[in-house]
């Protein structure tokens, strides 16, 4: 590869790392390609891009953005990045769930905003919710208070008409 094309390359990454809220590093070591393709398709889904990088640079594009330290030690072997948009749990999600049913596709640590989490919080991170069950919730207790004072001025208004209706029945009685 020329240097052009490295620095090119480079650049690249570093809008890839820029533009993300959140990188996931895996280890994609013994996974077919069937099942990339499979993890890709998966990542796309839910707004994420999947890249297998060179690592050296990687590594630069880093180095060059900053703030990313403890990624280096993590760049060996086959890896592959996960850069998440908004939805920073889906990588986590579905990295957990592949790694759970092959024990391949390795989580080496990620970052997410500019905290890191290593290998060992993964289970964390995927059980986290995700912006839609979030704001669902959200709704959902906003709903609720609402349909409470519904049902109180129901509740009201059906005593009202009720204590009408018994001054009326005595009145005629």
């Amino acid at each position: 590869m020329k240097k052009e094309e490295k620095a090119e390359r480079i650049k690249q990454m570093q809008v890839l790392v820029k533009n993300s809220s959140a990188m996931f590093l895996v280890d994609y070591r013994g996974v077919n390609v069937a099942d990339i393709n499979k993890l890709r398709s998966n990542f796309r889904k839910d707004g994420i891009n999947y890249k297998v990088l060179k690592n050296t640079l990687f590594k630069k594009a880093l180095e060059q953005v900053g703030g990313y330290e403890k990624f280096n030690s993590q760049l060996v072997g086959m890896t592959g990045v996960a850069f998440a948009g908004e939805n920073f749990v889906a990588p986590a999600k579905i990295i957990k769930k592949y790694f759970d049913e092959s024990k391949k596709f390795t989580f080496k640590g990620c970052y997410i905003e500019s905290a890191f989490y290593g290998a060992d919080q993964l289970d964390i991170i995927a059980s986290m919710p995700t912006k839609e069950e979030i704001m669902a919730g959200i709704v959902g207790s906003i709903a609720a208070p609402a349909s409470g004072i519904v049902g109180a001025i129901n509740a009201v208004i059906r005593d009202l008409v009720s204590v009408i209706d018994e001054v009326g029945k005595k009145k005629a009685a």
